[in-house]
């Protein structure tokens, strides 16, 4: 599967022990699309979404559905549920986010590892 692109919303079955996510749920692709189309490389890296969050973390960003999202209900990218999956995990697209929404991830993602 080598058609996987940044900003893409996937979903994905998550298998969690404890307090770990679990289940099935929406994933946003974070790799870069170089990385995504490398044949010899079989993973891409991810981050897990919920309709749960708290509005006032900086690192839980809301997504509102649209029709590109393909998202059915609020939902929140959860910044600190950093995954690296193989790309067979991918069980069906569901739509993309705006680049806006990408940015705000990005800085969500930069104060979860401090970066």
């Amino acid at each position: 599967m080598n058609d996987v692109r940044r900003g893409e919303l996937w979903w994905v079955t998550v298998i969690g022990q404890d307090s770990e996510p679990a289940g099935r749920r929406p994933a946003l692709v974070l790799q870069t699309d170089a990385a995504n189309k490398q044949p010899r490389y079989p993973n891409t890296i991810v981050v897990l979404l919920s309709t749960i969050g708290r509005e006032n973390l900086p690192f839980h960003i809301k997504i509102t559905p649209s029709i590109a999202n393909g998202l059915n209900t609020i939902s929140y990218v959860k910044c600190e549920q950093l995954l690296t999956i193989s790309k067979h995990r991918l069980e069906s697209l569901i739509g993309i986010i705006t680049s806006e929404e990408m940015r705000l991830i990005e800085a969500g993602i930069r104060i979860v590892l401090n970066l």
